[in-house]
């Protein structure tokens, strides 16, 4: 039995995680609290969102000068510019003068205006008007600049970084970049995604779902999901650094999709080999970006946690280059959402119940299946994180109260 209260985050807790990135034969499941407790939660926030390259969007959402969206994670208002020299530019949407956030939804402009007090601020995020502020003393446009996060472009999703030291993110999607290479995501094309969903569940228990092909066959079972059996899974060596795992999934025809018809409905990717049209892949890039990837189709959900239990979502699709062109795309993409919008209702109830389970105080760590070997995966990614994290700032408490006791030290003499 596992009582949720009174949890302590020590250090039994934490090399009892270990256990979490064993090999998937060995594996246990993470803690429960790890999903539900506010705690862990705020130290979730350090160990990984602070640190690791964060998907906000896609390239193609600001294509021209002026172009800009906003968003939020972990409770930071966010905006994404096109800056003059078509630059893509990530600051932090919160006014230097009292807070007021700058801009809200998409659109174009020359600057971003706070609607507030007036203060202007360059696409770059430089203070470039700042009305009836002459008259304060020491007062220096230059000290009021929006926040800016370091900005990386994969795939043709934008990824940000709260950790001006991080190091790149490419070089660590090397196992990724073959296996999308025909896919061709940079210059796939869709619609902008519509208002984002917010789901009361932890974003892992998203996460987990999204890439676990043991229940495919268990949840799905019917004529929308059969074609792609749990059996056919596979799961590629990875290199120890990856940012991102994912696993293949065989299909008992080629072409096949998500629809009544159990074929392909929009173009194929035109590169694909006979190989990439007989299975599909499931990829993850935590803490932020899922991919469904078929062939002639792509399903991005972007994972934007704000609590323990919660996070948004947003969820949108791409196809080759002209499929939107077509005078019936409108009516292919009802079909398929008609049968996808199956299959996630099933996924979304399941996740709510999970969370709903992860609070029980009978809520103890499971066992995997083989096929469950992409949430090992996961865990393998996160483990290595959390752990560094507390060691640094067990380090940087030690530090602190070293210098207290130099201090007392130095009063009592």
């Amino acid at each position: 039995m596992n009582l949720q209260r009174n949890i302590a985050f020590d250090d039994v807790f934490f090399d009892a995680l270990d256990r979490s990135a064993l090999p998937v034969g060995q594996a246990q499941t993470l803690p429960p609290q790890c999903y539900t407790d506010p705690q862990f939660f705020e130290f979730e926030k350090e160990a990984l969102f602070n640190h690791e390259w964060l998907c906000v969007g896609r390239e193609d959402w600001i294509r021209n000068v002026g172009d800009y969206f906003t968003t939020s994670i972990i409770g930071e208002p966010l905006v994404i510019t096109r800056n003059a020299r078509r630059e893509i530019k990530a600051m932090s949407a919160v006014c230097q003068h009292r807070a007021m956030v700058v801009a809200e939804g998409f659109g174009n402009s020359r600057a971003l205006l706070c609607p507030y007090h007036h203060w202007a601020y360059s696409l770059d995020g430089e203070l470039i008007a700042a009305p009836a502020m002459d008259a304060t003393e020491g007062f220096d446009k230059k000290d009021f600049c929006l926040p800016t996060m370091k900005v990386e472009c994969w795939q043709g999703f934008i990824f940000i970084n709260f950790d001006a030291g991080a190091a790149p993110l490419a070089p660590r999607l090397s196992a990724l970049d073959p296996v999308l290479a025909n896919f061709d995501l940079a210059h796939a094309e869709g619609p902008r995604p519509g208002k984002p969903f917010h789901f009361q569940w932890n974003w892992k228990v998203m996460f987990e779902n999204n890439n676990d092909g043991y229940h495919a066959n268990r949840l799905h079972h019917g004529p929308l999901h059969d074609f792609v059996p749990s059996s056919l899974a596979s799961f590629p060596e990875l290199p120890p650094d990856t940012a991102g795992y994912f696993r293949f999934n065989g299909t008992t025809h080629a072409d096949a999709a998500f629809n009544p018809t159990q074929k392909a409905l929009f173009p194929i990717f035109p590169k694909l080999t006979s190989e990439e049209r007989n299975r599909m892949l499931f990829a993850n890039l935590p803490p932020t970006l899922s991919l469904v990837v078929s062939v002639d189709s792509v399903i991005f959900m972007i994972l934007r946690a704000d609590t323990a239990g919660s996070h948004f979502v947003d969820q949108g699709t791409l196809y080759a280059p002209g499929a939107m062109k077509d005078t019936l795309f409108e009516k292919r993409v009802e079909m398929s959402m008609s049968a996808v919008a199956d299959i996630i209702a099933q996924d979304l109830h399941v996740d709510a119940m999970v969370q709903m389970g992860l609070q029980s105080r009978y809520a103890t760590r499971g066992r995997y299946s083989w096929q469950e070997r992409a949430q090992q995966e996961l865990n393998a990614w996160l483990v290595p994180r959390y752990k560094s994290a507390r060691a640094s700032m067990a380090a940087s408490a030690a530090t602190v109260r070293g210098k207290l006791a130099s201090i007392d030290v130095v009063v009592a003499s």
